[in-house]
């Protein structure tokens, strides 16, 4: 069923993109010395985005007292996105996790509770820039508003959900409950730490440097997206690759950035060279490095068969 799904999704999506780019005019691309420049700069801000997630992974496991090398932390990263990119249902994920299990005398649920608490993280951050976004009425908060009130109240939701449970847990309820989710909580000291609040703030600052690549991509065609603009464009295409979808997001981080470039008023052939680069930026970089990372660091695919057998 989850299988039939992601490939549904993708196949839509991906269709009814190539279909609206066919109608197009030409794609643009930078002509010049200066857009070339922009573009090496979004590459930049975009590599610097995921070493920020790399020390903010570390940071995570260290808190858990999950014992690895912090050059793992930061390597994996990448060989985690290079998954993503080939893979479907988020499949570097497991990848990662399967790969620092067999480094670290932690069991391999207790690494996937890291893993847990880092997506918690960016989906939280994610919803509340959105919401702000949104509300601030940015591009003419092309979702709706609606779609705001329902991130802040999951957060909310979410939110109190926990401080609740935590409150029940000191008056010695859920005993059995709290026992069988232990080995896969351990990550979530985060949100009881003090350091908590700086991986919240080191979440926002990798949006907006994210947000900031895509804007950078934009002054390579000459188009000069502001920063709010280019990162509300980043969310709502990463709010769509949530969506079950095939390998590198196909058709859901499209339609994202498609959406969010039509709100910015870029349409036509413009567009579509935007979308190009900027899944050219996002997407082929890391994947040529995590794959270069992974056969030397880590024994290639063949070594780690087993870590690739994704459950679809």
């Amino acid at each position: 069923m989850k299988r039939a799904a992601w490939i549904v999704v993708s196949v839509v999506s991906l269709g009814a993109v190539v279909w609206w780019a066919t109608r197009q005019q030409a794609p643009k691309m930078p002509t010049d010395a200066a857009g070339a420049a922009w573009l090496a700069a979004s590459l930049g801000a975009y590599a610097l985005a995921l070493v920020l997630r790399g020390w903010r992974w570390h940071r995570i496991l260290r808190l858990a007292r999950v014992p690895h090398k912090r050059a793992d932390a930061f390597w994996l990263m990448c060989v985690a996105y290079m998954g993503n990119t080939v893979l479907p249902l988020r499949g570097g994920e497991l990848l990662r996790i399967s790969l620092l299990s067999s480094r670290t005398t932690a069991r391999a649920r207790e690494v996937l509770g890291t893993v847990i608490a880092e997506r918690v993280l960016d989906v939280a951050t994610l919803a509340v820039v959105f919401a702000v976004l949104t509300f601030g009425g940015v591009d003419g908060a092309p979702t709706g508003k609606i779609a705001a009130y329902v991130a802040v109240g999951l957060v909310i939701a979410a939110a109190a959900g926990l401080f609740g449970y935590l409150a029940l847990r000191r008056r010695g309820r859920f005993d059995a409950f709290a026992d069988r989710i232990r080995p896969y909580a351990h990550g979530s000291r985060i949100f009881a730490h003090a350091e908590g609040v700086t991986l919240a703030g080191m979440s926002g600052l990798i949006w907006l440097l994210e947000g900031t690549t895509v804007m950078l991509v934009g002054r390579s065609l000459g188009i000069h997206l502001g920063l709010l603009a280019a990162l509300l464009t980043n969310v709502i295409a990463s709010l769509f690759s949530a969506l079950p979808a095939g390998p590198g997001y196909a058709g859901s981080y499209d339609a994202g950035i498609l959406l969010g470039l039509h709100a910015a008023t870029v349409y036509g052939g413009t567009a579509v060279g935007f979308l190009l680069l900027v899944r050219a930026v996002v997407f082929v970089p890391v994947t040529i490095v995590g794959l270069i990372v992974l056969v030397a660091r880590y024994g290639g695919l063949r070594r780690n068969r087993a870590a690739l057998a994704v459950e679809t």
